[in-house]
């Protein structure tokens, strides 16, 4: 299981539950495929799938979740055309106007007579905590999708105190004196061919380059016009590559032919044992990602933090 981007959160508070627990919890709000009338649902399911029924699974010290949506595909177009058939035909055979509220109700009615023939689409959200260094992470760069991961998990255990990670120096900031050459970035990022400049304000004017040396004039003009990075391509000690946002969520990771190498060691031949062997490198590979690329904007701010006695 490699991930294919970061959007990383950190607990407030120390995360107490043990890995049994939370499976109990997760088992109680375990994943059904939609009904006749369902829009959609949300449920726990095993990271494995068919391969095992454990909704918690535990790699070391890091326990992997899957979040499974389903949710019914209506096009409002076909909704819309079934309304104004509706509509015509009231006003013919009753030669009256249909009013905004009748359309409504229309509306109601012929969702509720398609919805059982709508097909299903599902998605899987996956998701790891490391209970120990108080951070969980998601296959995601979407704001929405983490949120609805994090509210349901909060919602299945009473309690999730987590929030984005936060870091004492603006990205944006750090990474334009990176490309400005007024600032090294640390020895163990390099950056790639592709960044994505804007400009501040409401109306954000963006430039995109991919697949050129930064190195040019027409990047420094721009910044010197008062454009920022908003995303910028490193790679980290050789071993993965991604996309950095200001926001800290990593995008397209890639994980190096030396992570690769590493994971063909491990000589894992049935599915379960070659998803356990990704898991455990992959993670292992973030875990020591994560406190670097937080040093290299200053730090962590810990404000937030709830440390014990």
């Amino acid at each position: 299981m490699w991930f294919k981007n970061l959007y990383i959160y950190r607990f407030t508070k120390s995360f107490d539950t043990t890995s049994d627990a939370l499976e109990e919890q997760l088992s109680s709000a375990a994943f059904k495929p939609c009904g006749a009338n369902d829009v959609y649902q949300l449920g726990w399911s095993s990271p494995l799938g068919k391969l095992s029924e454990s909704r918690v699974h535990v790699a070391d010290k890091y326990w992997m979740l899957c979040l499974t949506k389903q949710e019914k595909i209506l096009p409002s177009s076909v909704v819309n055309e079934q309304v104004i058939e509706r509509a015509e035909l009231i006003e013919e055979t009753q030669h009256r106007k249909v009013s905004r509220k009748e359309k409504t109700e229309l509306k109601e009615q012929v969702t509720i007579e398609l919805m059982p023939k709508a097909f299903a689409r599902t998605n899987k959200y996956y998701a790891y905590i490391c209970p120990s260094k108080g951070y969980m992470v998601i296959n995601t760069a979407s704001a929405k999708t983490a949120d609805e991961v994090t509210s349901y998990l909060r919602k299945t255990i009473g309690s999730l105190p987590v929030r984005p990670i936060e870091v004492k120096q603006s990205p944006a900031t750090i990474m334009t004196q990176w490309l400005n050459r007024d600032a090294n970035p640390p020895a163990y990022f390099e950056p790639g061919l592709e960044c994505e400049l804007c400009t501040s304000g409401d109306e954000k004017g963006v430039v995109k380059y991919k697949g050129i040396d930064l190195d040019i004039e027409q990047i420094e003009q721009h910044i010197q016009s008062g454009m920022q990075v908003d995303k910028l391509a490193l790679s980290w000690r050789e071993n993965i590559s991604f996309l950095l946002s200001t926001d800290l969520t990593v995008k397209r990771l890639k994980f190096s032919d030396l992570v690769q190498e590493k994971f063909d060691d491990t000589n894992a031949e049935d599915a379960a044992a070659k998803f356990d062997a990704s898991f455990a490198i992959m993670a292992a590979e973030v875990d020591n990602l994560i406190p670097e690329l937080i040093e290299a904007f200053g730090g962590e701010d810990r404000s937030a933090i709830v440390t014990e006695s």
